[in-house]
């Protein structure tokens, strides 16, 4: 599995939580992770910034109305419970 994290030694990882999982998807694999379709068409998501729903359709993804980042990782992608969110003026690198 060479340098994802979900065997290493404790540091972030797929089932993180919060900025610390939203920050390990957007770097996972180089970066080729975050920008990739979930499965089934993406997940159904109320935003934990603003309470707006929202499609979360990649890994990564931000609600239209606030801007609020959240991020799901592909081991956890069947469940919308495990969306995490990065938290209240999170932005995303550029």
């Amino acid at each position: 599995m060479g340098g994802c994290g979900s065997c290493g030694d404790g540091g972030a990882g797929p089932f993180s939580e919060g900025k610390e999982l939203v920050e390990f998807v957007y770097n996972a694999h180089g970066g080729e992770i975050k920008d990739q379709p979930i499965p089934h068409g993406g997940l159904e998501a109320t935003c934990k910034g603003c309470g707006e729903k929202f499609m979360l359709k990649t890994f990564v993804g931000k609600c239209e109305k606030c801007g609020g980042v959240h991020a799901v990782s592909p081991p956890r992608c069947e469940d919308p419970a495990n969306i995490q969110f990065a938290g209240v003026g999170y932005k995303l690198p550029e």
